[in-house]
Formats: C-alpha cells, structure tokens, sequence
C-alpha cells in the first residue's frame, strides 16, 4: 500500500466510519490498531482503539520473566521499555472491553495481595498451576514494598493478554499513583526505567476493574464494602478510565476493612474509607442473594482468615511480607460446587511446601493488624 493508498484508506475511514481499519503492516511491527466501536449501557457508542500485540511477543515475554526464578529467588529480568509500553497499552484496552464488575464462573482460584514479591508470584504459579491449566483472579495490590514490582506485574498483564477469558485482575488500592509514588513503586519505575514508565502504568491501572462476582454468589474486591453500595450497577456504572478519589463508592471498594469490634460503620485508622461489622456483612450477602465476600487489603496470619460466620473472607498472598511478618501466604480455590480450599504458601520453611485446608473446616484465626 502506497502513501497515497493510504491517505485514500484514511479519508473512507472517515466516510464510513463504522468500517474497521487496519493500516499499513510494517516489518517487525508488534501491535495492530483496529479502530472499533463498544455500545455501553446508556450511552452513545464510543469510538476505541485497540492495540493487539504480537502472539509471539508475548509468549516470549512470559517465557523470560518465569524462566527467572533460581532457587528460592529470582533474577531481574531485562524488560525493554517498547515492551512495557505494549504490555500496557495492550492490557489497558482488554480492562476497558470488559465489565468493571466482571461475571466469572468456577472453577477459579483467588489470589490476595503480592506487592511485588514475584517469586512468591511463581510459587503460587507452582502450586496453582501456570495459566492456563488453571483460571485465576487477583485482587490487587501488584505493586510497592517488594522488590520486583516491574517483574510482577508485567508477568500479570502478559497473562491477561494471552489468557484474556480466564486470568483476571481487579484494581488494589497501591494501583493508584498517589499511593504507589510513595510505597516504592515510583522509584523502582525510575531506577530502571524512567519516569515515563510509571507513567504509563499508572494509565494501566487507572483501567483495571474494581469487582468480580463468581456465579451470582461470591463478590470479590480489594478493600470492602461501603454505605454508598446500594446495588452492584453501581460498580458496573464506574466510569473508566479513572484516578482513585478520597472518599465514595470506588475509595471504599479499595480501601475499607472489616472490624470484629464495631457494629454498622466505623472510622478507618488508614485515615480513609471505613471499617464494617458483621452485620453489616450479613445485611449486604441477603439484600443481594450472596454467599460470600472474598477480600483482599490486610495482612492475616495464615494467608487467610474468616469473618462474620463465615460470611466474609480476607486472603493475603505475599508470604513473609516486607520480611518482618512471619504470615503465611493463601490462594483460595473455588471449585464448581462453589466449595473453597486454601492453598498455603509457608513462610518459615526453607522450602515452599503445599498445604490444604478446606474451607468451612475449621475458624479463622483471630484478626492481625497488619496493612496491605
């Protein structure tokens, strides 16, 4: 196609505008623009485009960052900046395509809070099975405190990518530039790279969806629930993209905790959001026909914890975190039934050993303090 052809393809792009159009192909080129068009409910349709990258690309990718792990660590894996850029721009347009409260289906296996610690990422891989022998949702909080938050999230957007109908990721709280600036997140986007990156991951995140529900009975999100919560169109109404506010609806499905001590609402000691009780728990799950709450945000003891009978559960996934807790890390599995088991990430051990507890089996422990 000659530069004028092109000119030509251009100008009918503009005279019927419903048609795809698909430029010029060039040597080497990694990502395919197709201008597309999504009806959203209410609204009058938007004109998107999407940036497909190259297959082989990203399976090389993959390939790279899982091949890092040596021993009980894991190398730096040397990322170009072109590559992130079309890992991001790539995965920034799947998050945008599909719900911002997603609608899963089991078998799926849940996993918490990572922050950065990306070999622990390969061993929950190790025991779960790497994609796609295995559906996964991740609850946010990919990045900050850790080491290798390049490494860890460029390995999730790289299997959001190739696995788009089975590998999901929901929005945490550190998946916010205000936040991530600070926890360590910005200065390892600057070490490596440049400001830029960080940049361009923080128009990533700022696409990412904020909820799940798992066969019409299980909703899953980073923080909890919120007073503004009156019927789940609300999450699905969020506008995207979008930065995280102080307050509302989104602030809180990020950042708000659930309390054994305060019946109703209570002040959040973050300094944002608020903390639940039970009943309030019990109050949401019959109003809407759920069965559980499955929640990221704290760290717990043994990588998971219950709360309110059962009605609420809270799973961290970064054993060891920052090195000064000695908590274990969890992995949730939800089979067809809908019945959960917890796969376990030891942290004291010298190696990574697999334990199993089914859920409904045994309480959970009582509530640990710590933040994710």
């Amino acid at each position: 196609m000659t530069k004028v052809d092109h000119a030509r393809a251009r100008r009918m792009l503009l005279k019927f505008p419903d048609r795809a159009f698909i430029p010029l192909a060039k040597r080497r080129v990694n990502r395919i623009f197709i201008l597309a068009f999504e009806r959203t409910q209410g609204r009058n349709r938007v004109r998107r485009s999407f940036a497909v990258m190259d297959e082989s690309v990203v399976d090389d990718l993959i390939r790279r960052l899982v091949s890092a792990k040596n021993g009980r660590t894991t190398k730096q894996v040397q990322l170009t900046e072109a590559e992130i850029r079309q890992l991001c721009s790539a995965s920034k347009e799947i998050f945008l395509s599909q719900p911002n409260l997603l609608e899963l289906e089991a078998p799926i296996k849940i996993c918490g809070d990572v922050h950065g610690q990306f070999s622990d990422l390969l061993r929950l891989f190790e025991y779960g099975g790497y994609p796609p022998e295995a559906n996964y949702l991740f609850l946010g909080d990919y990045v900050d405190r850790g080491k290798q938050s390049i490494e860890t999230i460029c390995l999730l957007l790289s299997y959001k990518i190739k696995y788009k109908e089975n590998f999901f990721l929901l929005r945490g709280n550190h998946e916010c530039a205000s936040i991530n600036r600070i926890y360590g997140f910005y200065d390892e986007c600057k070490r490596r790279f440049n400001v830029r990156i960080w940049k361009t991951f923080t128009d990533c995140f700022n696409c990412l969806p904020v909820a799940a529900l798992i066969d019409e009975k299980i909703l899953c999100m980073h923080g909890g629930l919120s007073p503004d919560l009156k019927n789940l169109d609300q999450i699905r109404n969020i506008a995207r993209p979008v930065d995280v506010p102080d307050q509302g609806l989104l602030c809180d499905l990020l950042w708000a905790d659930p309390d054994k001590d305060v019946e109703g609402w209570g002040e959040n000691d973050r300094g944002v959001s608020y903390t639940f009780g039970a009943d309030k728990v019990a109050e949401f799950l019959q109003k809407h026909d759920l069965d559980l709450i499955c929640r990221a945000h704290q760290v717990v003891e043994d990588g998971y914890e219950f709360f309110g009978k059962r009605k609420l559960v809270t799973i961290f996934s970064a054993p060891n975190y920052c090195g000064e807790f000695d908590n274990a890390g969890a992995m949730m599995s939800v089979d067809d039934t809908l019945t959960c088991s917890f796969q376990i990430l030891k942290a004291s051990e010298k190696k990574g050993k697999l334990g199993v507890g089914n859920n409904m089996l045994r309480p959970g422990t009582p509530p640990h303090k710590g933040k994710g």
